[in-house]
């Protein structure tokens, strides 16, 4: 036996599938006990910070005050959230500097090579569409045929044919027959 195969056991699948599932189960209680854990350390942080209402047995004055003190604490919560959100962003907007920084200071990004592959017009489409496409496309046959106006013509006549067509009144075409 070789010395890589004596300090490395191997570990049945049957072995390994049993400390898998008592990895995740072991994993799972400890989500729970976080889960759980946050939850009371909310609730004790509330009871803290907001102490219940006594509103039984307060006038309406008392009820009056009580409210805009409430107001003034909502303002100032609020404006600290904002301040917080601000700040959230500002460094969110920083950090991304930072690592433009970083991947520029490490060099301009290699492309990889890319292999060139020749492929048919409907094993690309195949592709891109999936199975939708089971037969060829005819392109030609999708495309719109386009007729070209044949330009008019105008057909030789006999030029007195015109003038009798195009005379109103009788008596110039007569005048014009008498002049030949």
């Amino acid at each position: 036996m070789s010395e890589a195969s004596a300090s490395k056991p191997k570990i049945s699948a049957s072995r390994r599938l049993l400390l898998k599932t008592k990895l995740l189960k072991k994993a799972g209680s400890m989500l729970a006990a976080e889960k759980e854990e946050k939850k009371q350390e909310r609730e004790s942080t509330l009871s803290e910070r907001v102490p219940p209402l006594k509103l039984s047995g307060l006038s309406v004055q008392d009820l009056q005050t009580l409210c805009k003190d409430l107001h003034q604490k909502i303002d100032v919560v609020d404006e600290d959230r904002y301040d917080i959100e601000s700040k959230v962003v500002k460094n969110e907007k920083e950090i991304e500097n930072l690592t433009m920084k970083i991947t520029e200071l490490k060099g301009k990004m290699k492309r990889p090579n890319l292999k060139r592959v020749k492929i048919s017009a409907d094993a690309m489409l195949g592709a891109l569409l999936g199975a939708k496409v089971k037969e060829s496309v005819d392109f030609k046959a999708n495309l719109k045929t386009v007729k070209k106006e044949e330009e008019k013509k105008e057909e030789v006549t006999d030029w007195r044919k015109n003038v009798e067509a195009m005379s109103g009144m009788e008596g110039r075409k007569k005048l014009f027959d008498a002049g030949q």
